[in-house]
Protein backbone atom coordinates (compact mmCIF):
# COMPACT_ATOMS: atom_id res chain seq x y z
CA UNK A 1 0.00 0.00 0.00
CA UNK A 2 1.46 3.35 -0.99
CA UNK A 3 1.60 5.82 1.92
CA UNK A 4 2.20 8.77 -0.36
CA UNK A 5 2.19 9.66 -4.38
CA UNK A 6 5.88 9.84 -6.21
CA UNK A 7 7.02 12.18 -8.38
CA UNK A 8 9.32 12.58 -11.01
CA UNK A 9 12.85 13.91 -9.88
CA UNK A 10 13.98 16.81 -12.39
CA UNK A 11 18.48 16.48 -13.01
CA UNK A 12 20.35 17.04 -10.31
CA UNK A 13 18.10 16.92 -8.01
CA UNK A 14 20.76 16.83 -5.47
CA UNK A 15 21.39 20.01 -6.19
CA UNK A 16 18.15 21.42 -5.69
CA UNK A 17 18.50 22.30 -1.89
CA UNK A 18 20.49 25.30 -2.94
CA UNK A 19 19.21 28.35 -4.37
CA UNK A 20 20.10 29.38 -7.56
CA UNK A 21 21.37 33.28 -7.45
CA UNK A 22 20.71 33.27 -11.40
CA UNK A 23 17.24 32.26 -10.70
CA UNK A 24 16.51 34.83 -7.49
CA UNK A 25 17.82 37.62 -8.99
CA UNK A 26 15.39 37.15 -12.42
CA UNK A 27 13.00 37.06 -9.86
CA UNK A 28 14.14 40.42 -8.19
CA UNK A 29 14.60 41.60 -11.99
CA UNK A 30 10.53 40.76 -12.83
CA UNK A 31 9.73 42.41 -9.26
CA UNK A 32 11.11 45.66 -10.58
CA UNK A 33 9.56 45.46 -13.96
CA UNK A 34 5.95 44.60 -12.00
CA UNK A 35 6.22 47.68 -9.82
CA UNK A 36 6.48 50.10 -12.47
CA UNK A 37 3.88 48.85 -13.97
CA UNK A 38 0.98 48.48 -11.08
CA UNK A 39 2.07 52.03 -9.54
CA UNK A 40 -0.07 53.55 -12.50
CA UNK A 41 -2.92 51.14 -11.60
CA UNK A 42 -2.42 51.96 -8.01
CA UNK A 43 -2.25 55.87 -8.63
CA UNK A 44 -5.54 56.22 -10.79
CA UNK A 45 -8.34 55.13 -11.28
CA UNK A 46 -8.91 56.37 -14.93
CA UNK A 47 -6.27 53.92 -15.20
CA UNK A 48 -7.77 50.85 -13.65
CA UNK A 49 -10.70 51.58 -16.13
CA UNK A 50 -8.17 51.71 -19.24
CA UNK A 51 -8.00 55.56 -19.61
CA UNK A 52 -5.56 58.01 -19.55
CA UNK A 53 -5.29 60.22 -16.65
CA UNK A 54 -7.02 63.08 -17.79
CA UNK A 55 -4.44 65.92 -15.54
CA UNK A 56 -1.45 64.57 -17.04
CA UNK A 57 -1.44 65.29 -20.95
CA UNK A 58 2.31 66.43 -21.35
CA UNK A 59 4.42 65.37 -23.96
CA UNK A 60 6.76 63.92 -20.70
CA UNK A 61 3.97 62.40 -18.89
CA UNK A 62 2.69 60.26 -22.47
CA UNK A 63 6.41 59.94 -23.55
CA UNK A 64 6.34 58.01 -19.69
CA UNK A 65 3.14 55.78 -20.63
CA UNK A 66 4.27 54.70 -23.90
CA UNK A 67 7.45 53.48 -23.01
CA UNK A 68 5.82 51.46 -19.99
CA UNK A 69 3.35 50.16 -22.05
CA UNK A 70 5.81 49.66 -24.90
CA UNK A 71 9.07 47.12 -22.69
CA UNK A 72 7.09 46.55 -19.25
CA UNK A 73 3.35 46.19 -19.66
CA UNK A 74 2.68 42.70 -19.79
CA UNK A 75 5.88 41.41 -19.67
CA UNK A 76 6.99 40.97 -16.24
CA UNK A 77 4.04 39.46 -14.93
CA UNK A 78 4.82 36.53 -17.36
CA UNK A 79 8.71 36.26 -16.24
CA UNK A 80 6.89 36.04 -12.57
CA UNK A 81 4.38 33.38 -13.72
CA UNK A 82 7.03 31.39 -15.54
CA UNK A 83 9.78 31.52 -12.42
CA UNK A 84 6.26 30.15 -10.03
CA UNK A 85 6.21 27.21 -12.98
CA UNK A 86 9.97 26.81 -12.32
CA UNK A 87 9.83 26.93 -8.76
CA UNK A 88 7.18 24.50 -8.41
CA UNK A 89 9.51 21.58 -10.28
CA UNK A 90 12.04 22.70 -7.09
CA UNK A 91 9.15 22.02 -4.19
CA UNK A 92 8.55 18.67 -6.02
CA UNK A 93 12.34 17.58 -5.74
CA UNK A 94 12.43 19.00 -2.35
CA UNK A 95 9.80 16.75 -1.17
CA UNK A 96 10.85 14.04 -3.14
CA UNK A 97 14.44 13.84 -1.29
CA UNK A 98 12.65 14.47 1.76
CA UNK A 99 10.37 11.42 1.55
CA UNK A 100 7.26 13.67 2.03
CA UNK A 101 4.06 13.89 0.11
CA UNK A 102 4.23 16.59 -1.86
CA UNK A 103 0.21 17.08 -3.22
CA UNK A 104 -1.30 17.40 0.52
CA UNK A 105 1.67 20.19 1.57
CA UNK A 106 1.45 21.68 -1.71
CA UNK A 107 -2.27 22.60 -0.99
CA UNK A 108 -1.90 24.26 2.13
CA UNK A 109 0.86 26.35 0.24
CA UNK A 110 -2.42 27.38 -2.38
CA UNK A 111 -4.62 27.94 0.25
CA UNK A 112 -2.45 30.59 2.03
CA UNK A 113 -1.79 32.03 -1.42
CA UNK A 114 -5.46 32.51 -1.66
CA UNK A 115 -5.61 33.61 1.47
CA UNK A 116 -2.93 36.14 1.28
CA UNK A 117 -4.70 37.08 -2.22
CA UNK A 118 -7.85 37.66 -1.64
CA UNK A 119 -6.62 39.94 1.46
CA UNK A 120 -4.18 41.99 -0.56
CA UNK A 121 -6.66 42.02 -3.25
CA UNK A 122 -9.70 43.62 -0.82
CA UNK A 123 -7.27 45.56 1.27
CA UNK A 124 -4.94 46.81 -1.24
CA UNK A 125 -5.06 46.60 -4.82
CA UNK A 126 -7.07 44.36 -6.89
CA UNK A 127 -5.08 44.00 -9.33
CA UNK A 128 -3.48 40.85 -7.26
CA UNK A 129 -2.40 38.01 -9.02
CA UNK A 130 -1.89 35.50 -5.80
CA UNK A 131 -5.15 34.40 -6.61
CA UNK A 132 -4.08 33.58 -9.89
CA UNK A 133 -1.67 31.42 -8.59
CA UNK A 134 -3.40 29.42 -6.17
CA UNK A 135 -6.33 28.86 -8.90
CA UNK A 136 -3.34 27.79 -11.58
CA UNK A 137 -1.34 25.38 -8.91
CA UNK A 138 -3.62 23.37 -9.05
CA UNK A 139 -3.78 22.62 -13.07
CA UNK A 140 -0.16 22.33 -11.95
CA UNK A 141 -0.89 19.71 -9.81
CA UNK A 142 -2.72 18.21 -12.54
CA UNK A 143 0.11 18.64 -15.23
CA UNK A 144 3.10 17.89 -12.98
CA UNK A 145 3.76 14.16 -14.64
CA UNK A 146 3.49 15.72 -18.10
CA UNK A 147 6.73 15.97 -20.21
CA UNK A 148 8.41 18.97 -21.04
CA UNK A 149 7.59 18.62 -24.66
CA UNK A 150 4.44 18.40 -24.29
CA UNK A 151 4.22 21.60 -21.55
CA UNK A 152 5.57 23.67 -24.22
CA UNK A 153 2.99 22.69 -26.65
CA UNK A 154 0.03 22.88 -24.00
CA UNK A 155 1.60 26.50 -23.33
CA UNK A 156 1.28 27.30 -27.03
CA UNK A 157 -1.75 26.30 -27.77
CA UNK A 158 -3.27 28.06 -24.79
CA UNK A 159 -1.39 31.25 -26.05
CA UNK A 160 -3.04 31.13 -29.52
CA UNK A 161 -6.19 30.47 -28.28
CA UNK A 162 -6.42 33.00 -26.13
CA UNK A 163 -5.12 35.20 -29.20
CA UNK A 164 -8.03 33.86 -31.44
CA UNK A 165 -10.60 34.57 -28.75
CA UNK A 166 -9.43 38.19 -29.08
CA UNK A 167 -9.53 38.35 -32.31
CA UNK A 168 -12.69 37.04 -32.50
CA UNK A 169 -14.33 39.82 -29.72
CA UNK A 170 -12.33 42.69 -32.35
CA UNK A 171 -14.35 41.15 -34.80
CA UNK A 172 -17.56 41.24 -33.27
CA UNK A 173 -16.80 44.84 -32.21
CA UNK A 174 -16.07 45.77 -35.93
CA UNK A 175 -19.52 44.63 -36.43
CA UNK A 176 -21.20 46.69 -34.09
CA UNK A 177 -21.55 44.82 -30.53
CA UNK A 178 -20.47 47.41 -27.79
CA UNK A 179 -17.95 45.01 -25.42
CA UNK A 180 -16.35 47.86 -24.54
CA UNK A 181 -16.89 47.65 -20.34
CA UNK A 182 -14.15 46.21 -18.87
CA UNK A 183 -13.48 47.71 -15.88
CA UNK A 184 -15.13 51.11 -15.58
CA UNK A 185 -17.49 52.37 -18.22
CA UNK A 186 -16.23 55.79 -18.87
CA UNK A 187 -14.89 59.52 -17.32
CA UNK A 188 -17.65 59.39 -15.00
CA UNK A 189 -16.96 56.13 -13.28
CA UNK A 190 -13.45 56.64 -13.17
CA UNK A 191 -14.14 60.15 -11.43
CA UNK A 192 -16.07 58.13 -8.69
CA UNK A 193 -13.35 55.28 -8.19
CA UNK A 194 -10.94 58.44 -7.22
CA UNK A 195 -13.17 59.83 -4.86
CA UNK A 196 -13.66 56.12 -3.41
CA UNK A 197 -9.90 55.70 -3.04
CA UNK A 198 -9.53 59.12 -1.81
CA UNK A 199 -11.98 58.44 1.53
CA UNK A 200 -12.20 55.90 4.14
CA UNK A 201 -11.59 52.75 4.73
CA UNK A 202 -14.88 51.13 4.32
CA UNK A 203 -15.05 53.29 0.78
CA UNK A 204 -11.73 51.86 -0.39
CA UNK A 205 -12.79 48.34 0.19
CA UNK A 206 -16.04 48.65 -1.72
CA UNK A 207 -14.46 50.02 -4.28
CA UNK A 208 -11.64 47.55 -4.33
CA UNK A 209 -14.60 44.71 -4.22
CA UNK A 210 -16.84 46.62 -7.03
CA UNK A 211 -13.68 46.66 -9.10
CA UNK A 212 -13.15 42.68 -8.57
CA UNK A 213 -16.61 41.71 -8.79
CA UNK A 214 -16.03 43.71 -12.81
CA UNK A 215 -12.96 42.12 -13.96
CA UNK A 216 -13.31 38.70 -12.57
CA UNK A 217 -14.02 37.22 -16.06
CA UNK A 218 -10.95 39.09 -17.26
CA UNK A 219 -9.43 36.46 -14.71
CA UNK A 220 -10.88 33.58 -16.13
CA UNK A 221 -10.90 34.31 -19.59
CA UNK A 222 -7.77 35.97 -19.80
CA UNK A 223 -5.15 36.18 -17.11
CA UNK A 224 -5.41 33.07 -15.85
CA UNK A 225 -4.82 30.70 -19.15
CA UNK A 226 -1.86 33.19 -19.92
CA UNK A 227 -0.49 32.46 -16.33
CA UNK A 228 -0.56 29.35 -16.73
CA UNK A 229 0.92 29.14 -20.19
CA UNK A 230 4.19 31.13 -18.57
CA UNK A 231 3.75 28.31 -15.63
CA UNK A 232 3.59 25.44 -18.23
CA UNK A 233 6.77 26.96 -19.74
CA UNK A 234 8.46 27.16 -16.33
CA UNK A 235 8.04 23.53 -15.24
CA UNK A 236 9.50 22.10 -18.95
CA UNK A 237 12.67 24.09 -18.19
CA UNK A 238 12.62 22.89 -14.48
CA UNK A 239 12.08 19.67 -15.62
CA UNK A 240 15.17 19.92 -18.14
CA UNK A 241 16.93 21.48 -15.30
CA UNK A 242 18.25 24.29 -17.65
CA UNK A 243 18.90 27.01 -15.16
CA UNK A 244 21.19 25.30 -13.51
CA UNK A 245 23.77 25.06 -16.00
CA UNK A 246 23.28 28.31 -18.15
CA UNK A 247 26.62 28.02 -19.69
CA UNK A 248 25.29 24.38 -21.59
CA UNK A 249 22.33 26.65 -22.99
CA UNK A 250 24.03 29.99 -24.31
CA UNK A 251 23.25 28.82 -28.24
CA UNK A 252 19.57 28.92 -26.88
CA UNK A 253 19.80 31.91 -25.33
CA UNK A 254 20.67 33.77 -28.14
CA UNK A 255 17.94 31.97 -30.08
CA UNK A 256 16.02 33.21 -27.54
CA UNK A 257 16.95 36.68 -27.76
CA UNK A 258 17.20 36.88 -31.65
CA UNK A 259 13.68 35.56 -32.10
CA UNK A 260 12.29 37.71 -29.23
CA UNK A 261 13.21 40.89 -29.95
CA UNK A 262 12.44 40.28 -33.33
CA UNK A 263 9.06 39.35 -33.00
CA UNK A 264 8.18 40.42 -29.70
CA UNK A 265 9.35 44.56 -29.82
CA UNK A 266 7.10 44.96 -33.08
CA UNK A 267 4.51 43.17 -31.10
CA UNK A 268 4.75 45.45 -28.64
CA UNK A 269 5.06 47.88 -30.87
CA UNK A 270 1.41 47.34 -32.12
CA UNK A 271 0.19 46.54 -28.44
CA UNK A 272 1.23 50.04 -27.81
CA UNK A 273 -0.15 51.83 -30.53
CA UNK A 274 -3.84 50.20 -29.99
CA UNK A 275 -3.37 50.71 -25.96
CA UNK A 276 -5.13 53.96 -26.45
CA UNK A 277 -7.57 53.63 -29.22
CA UNK A 278 -11.02 52.44 -28.96
CA UNK A 279 -12.54 48.65 -27.98
CA UNK A 280 -11.73 47.24 -31.66
CA UNK A 281 -7.94 48.45 -31.37
CA UNK A 282 -7.65 47.29 -28.28
CA UNK A 283 -8.93 43.90 -29.02
CA UNK A 284 -6.73 43.43 -31.81
CA UNK A 285 -3.87 45.11 -29.68
CA UNK A 286 -4.40 42.28 -27.26
CA UNK A 287 -4.65 39.15 -29.75
CA UNK A 288 -1.51 40.51 -31.09
CA UNK A 289 0.14 40.97 -27.31
CA UNK A 290 -0.88 37.79 -26.10
CA UNK A 291 1.51 36.01 -28.88
CA UNK A 292 4.48 38.21 -28.78
CA UNK A 293 4.29 39.38 -25.28
CA UNK A 294 6.00 35.71 -24.37
CA UNK A 295 8.62 36.03 -26.74
CA UNK A 296 10.01 39.57 -25.80
CA UNK A 297 9.74 38.58 -22.31
CA UNK A 298 11.84 35.71 -22.99
CA UNK A 299 14.34 37.56 -24.68
CA UNK A 300 14.68 40.09 -21.66
CA UNK A 301 15.57 36.79 -19.12
CA UNK A 302 17.62 35.76 -21.80
CA UNK A 303 19.29 38.57 -21.84
CA UNK A 304 19.30 39.13 -18.02
CA UNK A 305 21.39 35.88 -17.75
CA UNK A 306 23.73 36.61 -20.33
CA UNK A 307 24.72 39.70 -18.64
CA UNK A 308 24.30 38.80 -14.97
CA UNK A 309 27.73 37.04 -14.83
CA UNK A 310 29.70 40.33 -15.89
CA UNK A 311 27.56 42.01 -13.73
CA UNK A 312 27.89 40.54 -10.12
CA UNK A 313 26.67 43.38 -7.73
CA UNK A 314 23.79 43.94 -9.54
CA UNK A 315 23.12 40.08 -9.21
CA UNK A 316 23.36 40.04 -5.88
CA UNK A 317 21.34 43.21 -5.62
CA UNK A 318 18.47 42.28 -7.21
CA UNK A 319 18.48 38.50 -5.38
CA UNK A 320 18.00 39.93 -2.38
CA UNK A 321 14.17 41.04 -3.41
CA UNK A 322 14.39 38.23 -5.55
CA UNK A 323 14.39 35.50 -1.95
CA UNK A 324 11.78 37.47 -0.23
CA UNK A 325 9.54 38.63 -3.54
CA UNK A 326 6.06 37.40 -1.88
CA UNK A 327 6.76 40.55 0.96
CA UNK A 328 8.19 42.90 -1.11
CA UNK A 329 5.07 42.36 -3.54
CA UNK A 330 2.62 42.95 -0.90
CA UNK A 331 4.63 45.74 0.64
CA UNK A 332 4.45 46.98 -2.60
CA UNK A 333 0.88 47.46 -2.76
CA UNK A 334 1.03 48.57 0.76
CA UNK A 335 3.55 50.85 0.29
CA UNK A 336 1.69 53.01 -2.89
CA UNK A 337 -1.84 52.68 -1.02
CA UNK A 338 -0.47 54.70 1.96
CA UNK A 339 0.66 57.11 -0.50
CA UNK A 340 -2.08 57.25 -3.05
CA UNK A 341 -5.44 56.20 -1.09
CA UNK A 342 -7.27 57.29 1.34
CA UNK A 343 -4.80 55.20 3.85
CA UNK A 344 -2.35 57.56 3.89
CA UNK A 345 -1.83 60.91 1.79
CA UNK A 346 -4.69 60.34 -0.68
CA UNK A 347 -2.71 61.34 -3.39
CA UNK A 348 -4.57 59.49 -6.04
CA UNK A 349 -4.44 61.11 -9.78
CA UNK A 350 -2.34 63.78 -8.18
CA UNK A 351 0.56 62.36 -9.02
CA UNK A 352 2.12 62.58 -12.71
CA UNK A 353 3.61 59.61 -15.02
CA UNK A 354 6.94 60.13 -14.76
CA UNK A 355 6.87 60.98 -10.90
CA UNK A 356 4.86 57.46 -10.42
CA UNK A 357 7.91 55.92 -11.66
CA UNK A 358 10.65 57.84 -9.82
CA UNK A 359 8.53 56.00 -6.82
CA UNK A 360 8.73 53.06 -8.35
CA UNK A 361 12.57 52.91 -8.66
CA UNK A 362 12.63 54.59 -5.34
CA UNK A 363 10.49 52.22 -3.53
CA UNK A 364 12.25 49.04 -4.81
CA UNK A 365 16.11 50.73 -4.17
CA UNK A 366 14.32 50.96 -0.22
CA UNK A 367 13.43 47.25 -0.62
CA UNK A 368 16.77 46.07 -2.24
CA UNK A 369 18.73 47.59 1.07
CA UNK A 370 15.89 46.55 3.32
CA UNK A 371 16.13 42.54 1.82
CA UNK A 372 19.59 42.89 2.31
CA UNK A 373 18.93 43.62 6.07
CA UNK A 374 16.99 41.73 6.63
CA UNK A 375 18.22 38.30 4.96
CA UNK A 376 21.39 38.94 7.30
CA UNK A 377 19.47 37.48 10.70
CA UNK A 378 16.72 35.64 8.52
CA UNK A 379 16.39 33.01 6.29
CA UNK A 380 13.09 34.25 4.67
CA UNK A 381 11.09 37.03 4.40
CA UNK A 382 8.30 37.60 6.95
CA UNK A 383 5.47 36.49 4.34
CA UNK A 384 7.29 33.90 3.32
CA UNK A 385 7.81 32.64 6.64
CA UNK A 386 4.44 32.72 7.30
CA UNK A 387 3.71 30.89 4.16
CA UNK A 388 6.37 28.15 4.65
CA UNK A 389 4.21 27.50 8.21
CA UNK A 390 1.10 27.01 6.74
CA UNK A 391 2.81 24.86 4.10
CA UNK A 392 4.48 22.82 6.44
CA UNK A 393 2.29 23.06 9.71
CA UNK A 394 5.17 24.23 11.81
CA UNK A 395 7.44 26.99 12.71
CA UNK A 396 10.50 27.51 10.48
CA UNK A 397 13.63 27.69 11.46
CA UNK A 398 14.49 31.42 10.57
Amino acid sequence: MRTQETFPVTPDARLAAARIASVDALRGFSLLGILVVNIAFLASGYRMAGLAEPAFHSSLDWGVRWVVTLFLENKFYLLFSFLFGYSFTLQVDSARRQGRPFAPMFLRRLAGLLLLGLAHAVLLFPGDILTTYAAVGLALLVFHRIRPRTAVLLAVALTLLLALGFVLLAVLATAGLDMSGTVADGTAEAAASDTALGGGFWQIVSEHLRKLSLIIVLRVVFQGPAVLAACLIGLAVGKLGALRELSKHTGTLRRLQWIGFTVGLPGAFFYTLSAWGGAVHKFWGEAVDLVTAPLLAAAYAATFLRLLPHLPRLGRALAAPGRMALSNYLAQSLVCSLIFTGYGLALVDRVSPPLEVLIALALFTVQVLYSRWWLKGHRYGPVEWLLRFLTYWRRPVN
